[in-house]
């Protein structure tokens, strides 16, 4: 099975190993993936422990999987991906729908930090985003968005 993610790796070669504890990002947009990847299968123990010690809510893990219950992430598109040191930052998009509704856009400008060696989500700046009619439709089918999932 294709990644989550979008690398075009497999899931168990690519943001599994990460999302189970058995390897570490080795850099802020590996985690943001493997993130976007956890968001998808419901893993919020995952999504609370790579988040920045100082602002990890343990309570989040149960509301991440029920919102993943509700919600299908239908792709990823990184569109930026800049590191400086010990600090990073990537800008994405991630296309979702919850449940019957419209199809969604989560456009994000995340913050990363290098502690100790590892990679955590600091914070993100959100931007106001939406799928274009004539996009090609984030559900993958190849048509454009006014053919397909906008009907």
């Amino acid at each position: 099975m294709q990644c989550y993610c979008g690398s075009g790796k497999t899931f168990e070669a690519c943001c599994a190993p990460l999302i189970d504890g058995i390897a570490a990002a080795p850099g802020a947009e590996a985690l943001m993936r493997s993130r976007y990847s956890a968001y998808v299968v419901g893993a919020g123990e995952y999504l609370v422990a790579t988040t920045v010690p100082q602002k990890q809510v343990p309570e989040d893990a149960e509301l991440i999987r029920q919102h993943a219950e509700a919600t299908t992430w239908l792709g990823l598109e990184v569109l930026a991906s800049q590191v400086q040191g010990a600090d990073a930052t990537v800008n994405f998009k991630a296309f979702y729908r919850e449940g019957d509704g419209p199809i969604r856009v989560h456009h994000e400008k995340s913050t990363f930090r290098r502690i100790d060696g590892r990679w955590y989500y600091d914070e993100g700046t959100l931007y106001e985003a939406s799928v274009g009619r004539n996009d090609p439709c984030p559900c993958g089918s190849g048509k454009k968005y006014k053919k397909c999932c906008m009907v």
